[in-house]
């Protein structure tokens, strides 16, 4: 596939280089350490269950889904990369 000054593998090196960035920020956000009987944002009580399942946790589940829907993130597509873009 002819690509222009890029080579044949850009994209699938793109598409790597995205999932790579996923995967970090995933890991750089787990819980280390030890869990927290109280949460950190409401100060409610976190259940043991909760504790024991997800070591070095500190919030409770309700303040963590919350945290969760904010840092929903968008994908990193190039769209001025693409062919589409650029017959516009």
């Amino acid at each position: 596939m002819a690509s222009g000054w890029a080579n044949d593998d850009a994209v699938n090196d793109q598409i790597n280089s995205t999932i790579e960035d996923a995967i970090a920020r995933a890991r750089g956000e787990l819980p280390t350490g030890e869990s927290r009987c109280e949460c950190e944002e409401c100060g409610e009580p976190i259940p043991e269950a909760r504790r024991k399942a997800v070591p070095g946790v500190k919030l409770c589940l309700q303040c963590q889904q919350e945290k969760d829907s904010q840092n929903q993130v968008s994908s990193g597509y190039n769209r001025r990369g693409s062919k589409d873009s650029q017959l516009r």
